[in-house]
């Protein structure tokens, strides 16, 4: 019973230490932890409230406006810029706290060409953009998308101006 007692105190004792030795020495757990205070210069005033009592409050995002692209003539690639990116990451949040809110895409185009073909035209359009939407973390079934072709035009047909701002996808978000 003797060998008992001392075989399992030395086991005790040896199970510490090489638990010790792995946590502390070899893992390095065991580091004794210093205590900085950090002061920002640009704080002038001290915190005297409790701030564990605050409560955060999460503001209801704001739905962004409608968002046009152009596109060159017959084309339906994209490049995107800071507008487009801050309207995706504004779309995102709106969408992420309203459930029943749709992002629509619709693609146009300008009246040269047949009505088949600015059709189809308009719709790649309006997928390119639901490409780079989803590709920016818009969940899929999150969007809608459609091409009016040359039907609805933003300007007038007979000027170049007007067609190229005809040659548009509008982004909407819809509730």
């Amino acid at each position: 019973m003797k060998i008992l007692l001392i075989g399992f105190l030395t086991f005790c004792i040896w199970s510490f230490i090489a638990t010790n030795i792995y946590v502390c020495k070899i893992m390095g757990f065991c580091d004794d932890l210093e205590t900085k205070q950090i002061v920002d210069p640009k704080l002038s005033e001290e915190i005297t409230a409790d701030t564990l009592k605050i409560t955060l409050s999460q503001q209801p995002a704001v739905a962004p406006k409608d968002l046009i692209i152009y596109f060159d003539f017959d084309k339906s690639e994209f490049a995107s810029n800071s507008t487009t990116e801050k309207y995706v990451e504004e779309s995102k949040i709106y969408l992420n706290q309203n459930s029943q809110t749709m992002l629509s895409i619709t693609g146009y185009t300008d009246a040269i060409g047949s009505n088949d073909y600015n059709q189809a035209l308009g719709y790649r359009r309006a997928q390119r953009m639901l490409h780079y939407f989803e590709s920016n973390g818009v969940p899929p079934p999150k969007i809608t998308i459609e091409s009016y072709g040359e039907k609805e035009p933003a300007a007038d047909n007979n000027t170049i101006e007007g067609r190229a701002k005809n040659r548009r996808t509008v982004i909407t978000i819809k509730n």
